[in-house]
């Protein structure tokens, strides 16, 4: 892995292909065992989660369900201090088991938005998986059930997330650095 330009800024290699995927499936093997004999309902948070989402539901072994909801607060390398919700959930979640699948929760924003609203439609419970947690930059505290990696608070590319629709297809990733 060498740095890449996304563009105007370079970024330098952070986490390989088998890091993350060693972190996927040991995420999905203890959803396995605490869902074990349930139905679980995946509610991936677009765009950044679409990869990670898809790679852990492929290492499932219980029955279930997924389906992707929209929040956005990022332009740039910024959070833009709210949150917009773009594409509705479509299903039901009154009595489910439902595991929210993020890429990334750093100030926690965006899911303290939304967890009041899934909550109020009476979930049977609700966890939070995330591939990268970012601690030192969250603002709203949130318990997070599955975390891949904790990471230090820069910004990231690569493997869903992205640096202004750029950067998303790469299957590693990268952190931002100033050195080109």
């Amino acid at each position: 892995m060498s740095s890449v330009l996304v563009k105007d800024k370079f970024f330098r290699p952070y986490l390989t292909v088998s890091e993350i995927s060693i972190q996927v499936e040991r995420i999905a093997d203890e959803i396995n065992a605490d869902f074990k004999g349930m139905q679980p309902l995946f509610l991936g948070i677009l765009n950044g989660s679409f990869i990670f989402a898809a790679d852990l539901f492929r290492q499932l072994t219980i029955d279930a369900e997924i389906c992707f909801i929209k929040l956005v607060s990022y332009k740039g390398t910024q959070s833009t201090g709210h949150v917009v919700t773009s594409i509705g959930l479509d299903q039901s979640v009154k009595g489910r088991h439902v595991i929210i699948v993020e890429d990334i929760v750093d100030t926690g924003k965006t899911l303290s938005e939304f967890l009041p609203q899934l909550l109020d439609q009476q979930p049977a419970s609700l966890k939070i998986a995330t591939l990268l947690h970012k601690p030192d930059a969250l603002v709203h505290p949130l318990h997070i059930d599955y975390i891949g990696f904790t990471v230090p608070n820069k910004f990231l590319v690569g493997y869903g997330l992205d640096y202004d629709g750029k950067g998303r297809n790469f299957k590693e990733i990268y952190q931002l650095t100033e050195e080109g």
